[in-house]
């Protein structure tokens, strides 16, 4: 038998359990954290344990005299007083500035004088005579003045309760703080005399003092309860929880508050500052948008429908148990920290001198990550001395001006110049989720031919006939060898606003790719397209094929740079940011709002929720905003988010975001060209389709991903066109284990399509997602029904899938394998040189293609700004959650859901451990090989830092 224990915030860990925590199973007379699942050493925290207190003694039962009748008693007797403790763990921060740190000391005085915290236990049981829950009666917490100088980031309190033998099962507890300063409340236990042993509540939530918020706050504990199987005593306690969570469209946010609501994408401009930071109302039926969580912020001066903003270092409005934790604010700061440096002394140099707006040679931009920029861009050190604050980072913080070296420099410096490299990324690489069969040639643009000209490519059989190791065209299509990057359609509208723009050069790109006999892939031509001079007029446009001479190689190199910054724009304002992080955060407000913390499906969804709101909340601030991060850094500029809104108007679904979905991908869009128009302009070309498509032919090939197929005997039930593709390898393995774990939960509790269409909760959530948070495209008939537990699960594993393995494969990659510039530009500021339209510039371009080439490409200023920030958005913080980690926190009371996730941690494990083979697999040319980089972006675990590798369970960056 344990030592009793006689000192609270001596906590000790027991052994490790060998398998899932069974609820309530505690030694006697021991303070005790719960055990957590074994993982490999790289797999915990680092962060530290996440302590979850709990008490056992022998806590008595105590006799009262008197009369009267109880349940079970003798007649003429009360029932018997039992003694109830209640242990609550209490996180406290590392580090506190002064005022917080008097706060504290005042908090402790105040507590002496009897404003204290204040507990309450309310029963699953209610009343006989009343119909009320059945309630303890106030207890406060006894020793938080006497524990105020402990150390230690965990402290564990008491408070004690005297209730009836007969109270019941405690199903929820109210807290009321009477400090003056909130405080993090990780977890509370209740044991004691009771009859159903320890009780867990994990509350992982900041309580308002109550001169900040009036009111007590409520926790449930962690057993799950469908709505129509709550407990009497919690049945209006529940309610009532969620009304209050609710916003309905009014007020004014404080930091304080935990109010979840909807607001559209109205606060990215700043028309205040100038026309030229007006930004279009993003959400609505204009322009279509996922909605946001709303701030109520009034409006600006200038427009009433703008609403005002908050700049840095100010913080901006989300409810207060989103906000970052103390770790990865800290994390997140230092991250930020290095942006300001890597940013500001770019800034400097750029304006002292203008001889440094471009890389004067390779060895510039390597100097980034060798020796910084102190003085390696032409800056005399003289004129350093005329800069106090850039004098005081050299002498105290020069090493914070060098980068990393990315990763894609690792194994071979120069593999960015080749082909096969550049084709690879496609598959591989930081945006692998673009590439599509190519199944009409040549290809097809979708947009109104009265404006744009034809909608058939320049691309011709002769341009990619000897490409093709001895295939007819036809046969590389039927064969399905050919694949395509097609950013035609996203670009064409708006290129004359961005090349407009000064030191902003684009085209919109088609990239064909062949798929080798080696299964790998190369790229056999390249279209780059500009709009027509007047609207229906031919566009200009070039194909460029593989090099042949000295001349041609530095032409087929600007293409590539154009196609990759092309992708970059797709990839962060279409792939990255719409399809993950924006379309994730009305599903999370409506989980928040009408979903109890009790209901099974929010506590499954709950860690894929983690910081979503708070990342997406500082990205409107400093990232998407006007003259933000993405308009300096990327092509599109100022019309970024309306590219971004094009497609979620036009393509996106989310019956299609699932991985195998995805893969396969083939629907009808809305799209604005007739039938009859495209069909006779390209009814030669379409006598493939099957006759039992349900969508016009045109639409069938116009709107088909294709990389895969539907194969039943496969182990996906799809069958991969490109047999070595790892973030589809890869990504399967983690869908199937994600689709396993939930299939398994949700038949937990929905034995059939009746419990589920009776959820009230449930139906609430999902009808307020589609109806609230999505209400521009509410009426698509693609929306999956939510009316059978297949229905569910479904639904459920394409949230997270989104929230982890996608976000992870398309985020977490963008350091180290764009950090490296002429790998990946994301802007470029010259087109490629037309003895035609420039002779001067193209005699220039012949003298000196290197420098021509360098001049292209980003700024030393827009490099370097683009190179911190994806440095920070790339960086797992300390305290990050990854999918398939042991849970340390008793989570639920269910003990099969316990053994089921244990289920899934061992799929997630497994998974891990064939990426692990794969990458060392010679034959997988895309992953492996001289100077080749494994495919690591969904591999599960990962380190703190900047690793291309890992998996959190949630958008947390």
């Amino acid at each position: 038998m344990a030592a009793p224990c006689r000192e609270l915030t001596g906590l000790r860990r027991g052994p490790a359990a060998a398998g899932p925590p069974v609820p309530g199973r505690r030694g006697a007379n021991e303070l005790c954290v719960a055990p957590f699942h074994h993982r490999a050493p790289q797999q915990r925290r680092r962060r530290g344990l996440k302590v979850v207190a709990a008490i056992s003694e022998d806590l008595p039962r105590l006799a009262a005299p008197g009369t009267g009748t109880g349940k079970g008693a003798p007649e003429g007797r009360r029932p018997e007083k039992v003694l109830v403790r209640a242990a609550l763990t209490v996180r406290r921060k590392h580090k506190e500035d002064l005022k917080e740190a008097l706060a504290g000391h005042l908090d402790a005085l105040w507590d002496m004088v009897g404003r204290s915290v204040a507990l309450e236990l309310i029963s699953t049981k209610i009343h006989a005579r009343t119909k009320k829950p059945l309630q303890s009666g106030q207890a406060s917490i006894k020793d938080w003045c006497q524990k105020r100088g402990v150390k230690g980031e965990h402290v564990v309190y008491t408070a004690e309760f005297m209730v009836d033998s007969d109270f019941g099962e405690p199903g929820a507890i109210t807290v009321a703080n009477r400090h003056h300063r909130e405080f993090f409340l990780e977890s509370i236990v209740v044991e004691g005399g009771l009859p159903c042993g320890p009780v867990h509540f994990a509350c992982n939530s900041w309580v308002q003092s109550t001169r900040e918020l009036p009111g007590k706050r409520v926790f449930f504990s962690n057993k799950p309860y469908l709505p129509s199987e709550t407990p009497p005593g919690l049945r209006e306690l529940r309610d009532k929880e969620l009304k209050d969570l609710r916003g309905y469209g009014t007020g004014v946010r404080k930091l304080s508050d935990r109010i979840y609501d909807y607001a559209t994408y109205n606060d990215l401009g700043n028309p205040d500052r100038g026309k030229e930071f007006t930004r279009p109302i993003l959400g609505g039926d204009k322009i279509p948008y996922p909605r946001r969580c709303r701030t109520g912020r009034p409006p600006t001066d200038t427009n009433m429908l703008a609403e005002s903003r908050v700049e840095k270092p100010h913080r901006i409005y989300v409810p207060r148990d989103e906000a970052f934790e103390e770790l990865k604010q800290g994390a997140f700061s230092s991250g930020r920290l290095r942006a300001v440096l890597h940013t500001l002394i770019p800034s400097m140099i750029a304006t002292i001198s203008a001889e440094t707006h471009s890389f004067q040679g390779f060895h510039h931009v390597d100097n980034l990550y060798k020796e910084g920029l102190r003085l390696k861009l032409g800056l005399q050190e003289h004129l350093f001395q005329k800069i106090p604050l850039v004098q005081k980072i050299q002498e105290s913080s020069e090493g914070m001006l060098r980068y990393d070296t990315p990763r894609i420099l690792s194994k071979d410096k120069f593999a960015w110049l080749r082909d096969d490299e550049f084709a690879r990324q496609t598959v591989a690489g930081i945006n692998p989720v673009s590439i599509t069969r190519l199944t009409v040639f040549p290809p097809v643009s979708k947009l109104d031919p009265a404006i744009y000209g034809s909608p058939e490519s320049s691309i011709t059989e002769a341009h990619i006939a000897g490409q093709l190791n001895g295939l007819t065209v036809q046969q590389a299509v039927d064969e399905a060898k050919l694949f395509i990057l097609d950013y035609h359609d996203v670009y064409l509208p708006f290129l004359d606003r961005i090349n407009a723009i000064e030191g902003r050069k684009a085209y919109a790109t088609r990239t064909i790719l062949f798929l080798t006999k080696a299964g790998t892939l190369k790229p056999i031509a390249i279209e780059l397209s500009l709009p027509p001079s007047k609207a229906g007029e031919p566009r200009p446009s070039k194909v460029l094929t593989p090099p042949s001479d000295a001349t041609s190689n530095w032409l087929w190199m600007l293409a590539k740079a154009h196609v990759s910054s092309n992708d970059a724009g797709v990839h962060q304002l279409v792939n990255h940011w719409l399809r993950t992080h924006a379309i994730m955060e009305p599903f999370i407000l409506a989980a928040r709002r009408r979903m109890s913390a009790m209901h099974p499906v929010f506590k499954l969804l709950h860690p894929h929720m983690r910081y979503t709101l708070e990342i997406n909340a500082l990205a409107r601030q400093s990232l998407i905003s006007a003259d933000g991060v993405i308009e300096s850094c990327f092509t599109p500029g100022p019309v970024s988010f309306e590219i971004s809104a094009a497609y979620y108007g036009n393509h996106w679904r989310f019956d299609l975001e699932g991985l195998p979905a995805d893969l396969v991908r083939r629907h009808a869009c809305r799209c604005p060209l007739p039938i009859y128009s495209c069909l006779i302009l390209l009814n030669r070309k379409l006598f493939i389709v099957m006759a039992t498509d349900i969508y016009p032919p045109v639409l069938r090939h116009l709107l088909v991903r294709g990389v895969a197929v539907e194969d039943e005997s496969q182990p996906h039930g799809i069958r991969l066109l490109i047999e070595d593709y790892p973030y589809a390898n890869d990504g399967l393995l983690l869908w199937s284990a994600i689709r396993n774990w939930v299939e398994s939960y949700v038949q937990l509790y929905y034995p059939d399509a009746g419990t589920v269409q009776s959820d009230d909760e449930l139906q609430g959530w999902y009808h307020e997602t589609v109806h609230v948070g999505h209400a521009d495209i509410r009426h698509a008939p693609w929306w999956p029904s939510l009316s059978t537990p297949a229905d569910l699960a479904s639904i459920l594993t394409t949230l997270i899938w989104l929230a982890s393995a996608q976000h992870a494969a398309l985020n977490f990659g963008q350091y180290p394998l764009g950090g490296y510039v002429p790998n990946r530009p994301p802007l470029m500021r010259r087109l490629l040189p037309d003895p035609e339209r420039d002779a001067a510039e193209y005699a220039a371009f012949l003298a000196d293609p290197h420098r021509f080439f360098l001049n292209a490409m980003p700024g030393v200023l827009e490099a370097t700004k683009f190179m911190a920030v994806v440095d920070t958005l790339s960086t797992h913080s300390p305290d990050e959650e990854y999918l398939g980690e042991g849970r340390d926190e008793p989570w639920t009371g269910d003990a099969a859901a316990v053994v089921a996730h244990a289920m899934f941690e061992a799929d997630v494990r497994r998974a891990e451990e064939a990426i692990e083979r794969r990458n060392a697999d010679q034959r997988r040319k895309n992953r492996c090989g001289a100077g080749v980089l494994p495919y690591e972006l969904l591999a599960p675990s990962s380190p703190p830092g900047v690793t291309c590798r890992g998996v959190p369970n949630s958008i947390s960056i």
